[in-house]
């Protein structure tokens, strides 16, 4: 490509900007279109509700995304009680260890954990699955056969995440939890009675409702966002693995932007959070 060949700046800002309008409204038509998926395709859902939450094949056997989520999420419990415990210790309140627990875990730890667990399963393997698709023209031959593709494998795949979340976010919340108590109280030799009192004394039941919608709206997110990459590949199999890495990008901003959002809207005043007990 030559000088004279290269877009121009104006060129360059034109063509991501209608991008960005093909995109917003790819968005705006799948999610108007999930009502109508649940009601024409409910066995497709079914299906991709089994696929997302335990995998199929290899993946089956240790659980899929279930396993993938709760590990994380397991893993980051664990580093609250070491971080939390040996840091407290140093000023003399590791008692308050239980405090950490219930207050991390619910508003930041879990959710953001939980997003990018999302973006890296269940919303990889759907720009992976849709992108095969595309580029083997099996997309092309459904909207032939009369089929409204973004309704039938965008519009499910979105309503399937979302549904698929609810018990995938249960287990990151309860690993998350399990690990720091387990860890203070086993590791460290605190008193089980000590850390229940700080835990359940700062463990509002309003924090898990944020946290659960923050989960389903990353959730939604994720799911717009890589089922657009993959319905847009382009390239064969290269181009597939180039959408599956943009989309993980995007999703991953998607995420802490919502996150961020909703932690500044529900805890930007006051932060529902008062020291007592």
């Amino acid at each position: 490509m030559t000088v004279q060949d290269r877009p121009s700046t104006r060129e360059r800002v034109v063509d991501r900007t209608r991008q960005l309008g093909e995109q917003t409204a790819f968005y705006g038509h799948a999610l108007a279109s999930t009502a109508d998926a649940i009601r024409r395709y409910p066995g497709e859902v079914l299906r991709l509700i089994a696929v997302m939450g335990m995998g199929t094949g290899a993946l089956a056997v240790i659980g899929g995304t279930v396993v993938i989520i709760g590990f994380l999420t397991l893993s980051t419990g664990a580093l609250i009680a070491v971080q939390g415990y040996n840091t407290l210790s140093n000023v003399g309140i590791e008692a308050l260890t239980g405090f950490l627990g219930a207050f991390l875990n619910v508003r930041f730890i879990a959710p953001a954990t939980a997003g990018v667990a999302l973006a890296a399963t269940i919303g990889a393997g759907a720009t992976a699955q849709l992108g095969s698709m595309r580029i083997n023209e099996e997309i092309d031959a459904l909207e032939v056969m009369g089929i409204r593709a973004v309704t039938y494998l965008a519009s499910t795949r979105i309503v399937a995440g979302v549904i698929v979340v609810i018990p995938l976010y249960t287990v990151a919340v309860l690993m998350s939890f399990l690990a720091t108590r387990f860890g203070t109280t086993v590791i460290y030799g605190q008193s089980r009675g000590v850390y229940d009192h700080y835990f359940s004394t700062f463990l509002h039941p309003s924090d898990l409702l944020w946290s659960f919608i923050a989960a389903l709206s990353m959730a939604a997110a994720v799911m717009v966002v890589h089922t657009y990459y993959g319905f847009t590949a382009t390239g064969g199999p290269a181009g597939v693995g180039e959408a599956v890495g943009r989309a993980v990008r995007t999703s991953i901003t998607a995420t802490v932007f919502v996150l961020l959002s909703i932690t500044l809207s529900v805890y930007g005043q006051s932060g529902n959070f008062h020291l007592s007990g």
